[in-house]
C-alpha cells in the first residue's frame, strides 16, 4: 500500500476500511526516519514507546472507541516542547541535555487525549534561534544542521526539523513554535502549510520560552484541512497560561469558499523591498492568481514600521522567561547566566557564538525601556498597524511573500497562514495570508481556496538530491 503523502482525512478513511493500523503507520515513518534522518537531521529523538502507544490506540479503535480524527496519527513535536516520557526537552542546547520534563506541555496533553502518537522530537534552530545572530537556520548543537529535502536550500527556522519532517514524510504532521517567523519561514521553505495562530489560541505552558507576548505554537502540515483539525484540538483554555482566556470552540468544519469575489487583499512594498528580483516576480504572480479567483489586489502602506523594527522586547522577556523555566529543573544550569558560563566552559556548544544570550542577560524586565518597547510594539503593530491598514483599505486579508510579513503580525499577536505557491529552480516558496485577532477560520477558508485552486505541491526527491 502506498503510504506516501498521506493526510489526516486519507488515514482516517484507511483506518475505517481496516486497510491500515496505527502500528503500521508508525512503523512506516520509523522506517523513513531510519533511512533519511542521518542525511536530514530533522529528528532530535525518537519516542521509544511510539509503537506500544499505537498498539493501544489500535485496540481502542477495535473496541469502538475513537477519540478524534487524530486517533492513531503519528505527530512530531518541536524539541523545545516538554513531554513527560522517555524523551528530553533540550531545544537543541547542550546545557539542557538531560532535561526530562516532569509534566507534559499542555498542548501535548491535548494531543495525547485526542489519540495522537507522539513519534519524536524535531530538531530546530537552537533555542528557537535566540542564541546568536550568526546562527544558521536549522542548526543546533545537539541535532546538527537540518537539511532541506528539496535541495541545497535554506531550511528556514526555527521550526526547521518540524517542517522538514513533514516535507520528507517522516511523520504525518508536526508542531512548531513561533516568536517571529519560526513557523511561517520553515513551512514556506519546505512546501508545507504552516499556521501561526493568534497569540493565546494555543497554550504555551511547558514550552521553553522566548517571549511572553509573542510566543505561540502551531501546526505544520501537508494541507490546510489538516492544519485546521490540529488547531481545533489544540485551541483550549489552560489555567497555567493567562493568554488562553481568548480561546473559543471551533466547529469541525470552517466555511469553504470557491473564489475571492468581493474580497480585497493588500500587499505592502515595505515587506518586499528586500526580496531578490526573482522572488518579487514570483510573489506578483501569486497576486495575479488571487485576482483570477476574483480578489481585488491593492498596494497598502504601513507608516510606523520604523518604530517596531527591533527585538527589544524579546531580550527582556527571554531572560525572565528562561530563568522561570529553569528554576525547578534537575539541571546544573538554573539561569540564563549559568548557560552563558556553561557555554564558555564548553566552546563546542557555541559554534556561532552567543551574543544574543549575552545581550539578553544584561536586561531587567523592570526597566522602563522594556515597557516603552512593549507598548510601542502593541500600538504600532495593532491599532496603528494592521488594524489601521485593514480598516483604511477595507481589506479581507493581507498578503506577504513567505515569512516577510511575520514581524508585524508577531508583534500584534495576529494570525497568519502560509501555503505553497511555487518553486524557484526547485526551491519551495510560499504565500502568506494575515488577518486580525482571532480570524483563524477566515484564514483557513482563504488558504484552502488558494490551495485547491492552485495545487502546486511537489514531493521532494530526497534520494536524488541528498
Amino acid at each position: 500500500m502506498e503510504l506516501m503523502n498521506l493526510t489526516i482525512e486519507k488515514v482516517n478513511k484507511l483506518f475505517d476500511e481496516k486497510k491500515l493500523s496505527s502500528v503500521e503507520l508508525v512503523e512506516f515513518y520509523l522506517e523513513r526516519i531510519a533511512k533519511y534522518n542521518n542525511m536530514l537531521n530533522a529528528i532530535l529523538e525518537i519516542n521509544p514507546d511510539a509503537i506500544f502507544i499505537a498498539r493501544k490506540l489500535d485496540l481502542e479503535r477495535k473496541k469502538g472507541k475513537i477519540r478524534s480524527k487524530l486517533h492513531g496519527i503519528p505527530i512530531i513535536i518541536k524539541g523545545n516542547i516538554d513531554t513527560n516520557d522517555k524523551m528530553q526537552t533540550t531545544a537543541g542546547v547542550k546545557a539542557l541535555e538531560g532535561n526530562f520534563a516532569k509534566e507534559d506541555a499542555y498542548l501535548v496533553k491535548l494531543l495525547r487525549k485526542a489519540g495522537a502518537v507522539i513519534l519524536g522530537k524535531a530538531n530546530l534552530t537552537e533555542f528557537a534561534n535566540f542564541v546568536s545572530f550568526k546562527m544558521k537556520n536549522g542548526y543546533s548543537t545537539l541535532g546538527g544542521q537540518t537539511k532541506n529535502p528539496y535541495g541545497n536550500f535554506d531550511t528556514g527556522g526555527s521550526s526547521s526539523g518540524s517542517a522538514v519532517a513533514v516535507a520528507a514524510d517522516l511523520c504525518l504532521a508536526a508542531i512548531g513554535t513561533e516568536t517571529s517567523g519560526s513557523i511561517l519561514s520553515p513551512s514556506s521553505s519546505n512546501s508545507c502549510v504552516g499556521l501561526k495562530p493568534t497569540t493565546g489560541s494555543i497554550s504555551r505552558s511547558g514550552i521553553i520560552p522566548i517571549s511572553y507576548t509573542q510566543d505561540t505554537a502551531g501546526p505544520i502540515t501537508r494541507t490546510v484541512k489538516d492544519a485546521y483539525e490540529i488547531f481545533r484540538i489544540l485551541s483550549k483554555y489552560d489555567k497555567k497560561d493567562a493568554t488562553t482566556y481568548i480561546v473559543k470552540d471551533y466547529n469541525p468544519k470552517y466555511n469553504e469558499i470557491k473564489d475571492y469575489k468581493g474580497m480585497i487583499f493588500g500587499y505592502s512594498e515595505n515587506h518586499i523591498k528586500w526580496l531578490e528580483d526573482e522572488k518579487k516576480e514570483v510573489f506578483f504572480e501569486a497576486l495575479k492568481k488571487v485576482e483570477k479567483l476574483g480578489g481585488k489586489i491593492i498596494k497598502v502602506k504601513f507608516e510606523n514600521l520604523d518604530k517596531i523594527n527591533n527585538i527589544n522586547v524579546l531580550y527582556y522577556e527571554f531572560k525572565h522567561g528562561i530563568n522561570n523555566y529553569l528554576k525547578d529543573k534537575d539541571l546544573e544550569v538554573k539561569t540564563l547566566n549559568d548557560i552563558i558560563k556553561y557555554n564558555y566552559k564548553n566552546p563546542k556548544a557555541i559554534k556561532y557564538g552567543q551574543n544574543i544570550l549575552i545581550r539578553s542577560d544584561g536586561t531587567n524586565i523592570n526597566d522602563k525601556e522594556y515597557l516603552k518597547s512593549l507598548l510601542n510594539d502593541r500600538k504600532y503593530s495593532r491599532k496603528l498597524g494592521i488594524d489601521k491598514v485593514m480598516d483604511e483599505y477595507n481589506l479581507t486579508a493581507l498578503l506577504f511573500p513567505a515569512n516577510y510579513g511575520a514581524g508585524i503580525a508577531a508583534k500584534a499577536g495576529y494570525p497568519s497562514i502560509t501555503v505553497p505557491t511555487t518553486y524557484i529552480n526547485g526551491e519551495p516558496f510560499g504565500l502568506t495570508f494575515t488577518a486580525r485577532f482571532l480570524e483563524e477560520e477566515k484564514l483557513f477558508s482563504l488558504a484552502q481556496c488558494y490551495e485547491q485552486s492552485y495545487n502546486v505541491k511537489k514531493l521532494p526527491k530526497i534520494d536524488k538530491i541528498l
